[in-house]
């Protein structure tokens, strides 16, 4: 370890937040693609990637450059005092490319649980009701509200108390909790009955305002759900007039092979919330959905200082253009093809491994224990901290702290894959 490496260490224990969490202690001096250079020199393969946001890989060429030229124009006026281009462009923009072809307004924000708060709040004026009714295992952010819709108790929740009223979490299906005899299908069905039965015995549907879903979840462990289950959802919500939001933070621009992981459901939200690889790591995020439902709060009840930061726009118009010209929906899905085969080859040598899945390039794959087939926290760890130490950045999620998560930027080369692959393999 270098001197700076270790002098900046120092500084970090002792000036930043207890609270804050690193998965890895090495300081970061250059990124480029899908590789992390640190104050001394050594390199790391990221299949991490900022916990989803940099699908685009680390300072793309077409970004960078673009933004040198923009950085000289303005950096904030301020959209609340005087408009500027990319805000407008970017909100046009989204309207094109998200599921639907019905009338489309956005509005920008900062982070992913910003969006999903005022999603809320925009639904809640929309209808007049109070009640928002989120998920099990799903993950929506920090805020009072956001930490109230997440359902992991550690280390989001324990001690932050009180939390927002009238949020409740329904089912959502998981094939690793189905009762065993029981085929996939009967599950699934049995799943819908819950939910049908939650809007009954816990909520009535006429009081809700939102149902708030991760089409695949993210932070629960990349649960993957029946398309049979999104369907009964939204006949759920037309219904009763339920505003239906998808939480497109972590699976959004590409991820999951199409540019949004609804669509894999042929289902068309209400709203939606993005953020995370929508500005290649410029803080910015997005409630894009129907005009009418997006219109229903008054000039300022929306919005905030830095929301819609230009630069943080004009990153993501360019992000929005590369999906397109390097055609990344195709690349997510031979990356994730490769990485499950691969994941699939070591758990031929390594009983430990328990279920691999994926949708696109957003892959998972499960610790268990051997004898039982328990979720294995602790092995998890082992194997992410090995990881971490050899060259490789690397995720941990799931309910349970046992599911590897693999988000590298979709723009890996062949070269970074092959040895981030390597480094996963000998940590094993």
């Amino acid at each position: 370890m270098g001197k700076i490496q270790e002098q900046l260490e120092s500084l970090r224990n002792e000036y930043v937040a207890r609270g804050v969490s690193n998965g890895n202690t090495h300081i970061a001096d250059f990124a480029k693609g899908a590789t992390v250079t640190d104050k001394d020199g050594k390199e790391w393969i990221d299949f991490a990637g900022a916990i989803g946001t940099l699908n685009v890989g680390h300072s793309h060429p077409k970004i960078t450059e673009h933004l040198k030229n923009e950085l000289e124009r303005f950096i904030l006026p301020g959209f609340n005092v005087i408009m500027y281009e990319s805000y407008i462009k970017l909100a046009e923009k989204l309207a094109e490319i998200t599921p639907g072809d019905h009338k489309k307004k956005t509005v920008l924000l900062n982070s992913g649980a910003e969006a999903v708060e005022n999603a809320v709040k925009i639904a809640r004026k929309y209808t007049g009701r109070q009640q928002v009714v989120s998920f099990v295992r799903g993950f929506h952010g920090r805020t009072n509200l956001t930490m109230s819709m997440t359902s992991k108790v550690r280390p989001y929740k324990l001690g932050f108390g009180p939390f927002a009223p009238e949020v409740y979490q329904a089912p959502y299906p998981y094939l690793a909790d189905k009762p065993e005899g029981l085929s996939d299908e009967a599950y699934i069905d049995s799943v819908i009955k819950d939910l049908k039965n939650f809007f009954i015995a816990t909520v009535d549907p006429s009081e809700v305002a939102c149902v708030v879903i991760e089409p695949v979840q993210g932070e629960g462990g990349f649960i993957i759900p029946d398309k049979k289950f999104i369907h009964a959802l939204k006949d759920i919500c037309e219904e009763h007039g339920i505003v239906f939001i998808a939480d497109e933070i972590q699976t959004g621009f590409a991820r999951t092979g199409k540019t949004f992981a609804i669509e894999h459901f042929d289902v068309i939200p209400d709203l939606m919330t993005v953020s995370k690889s929508l500005a290649a790591g410029f803080p910015l995020s997005g409630v894009v959905g129907r005009s009418e439902i997006i219109d229903s709060p008054n000039p300022g009840e929306i919005g905030g200082t830095y929301a819609g930061n230009p630069l943080a726009c004009e990153a993501a118009l360019k992000v929005i253009e590369i999906i397109e010209e390097e055609n990344l929906n195709a690349k997510a899905e031979q990356l994730g093809a490769t990485i499950q085969s691969r994941l699939e080859a070591f758990k031929l040598e390594h009983s430990f491994i328990g279920d691999i899945r994926r949708l696109g390039a957003m892959v998972a794959m499960e610790i268990v224990d051997p004898e039982t087939e328990s979720p294995d926290k602790v092995k998890t760890s082992q194997i992410v901290k090995a990881a971490n130490e050899n060259g490789l950045l690397l995720l941990s999620a799931g309910i349970n702290g046992n599911v590897i998560r693999f988000l590298a930027p979709l723009v890996i080369t062949d070269q970074e894959l092959n040895k981030g692959l390597s480094i996963l393999e000998s940590s094993l």
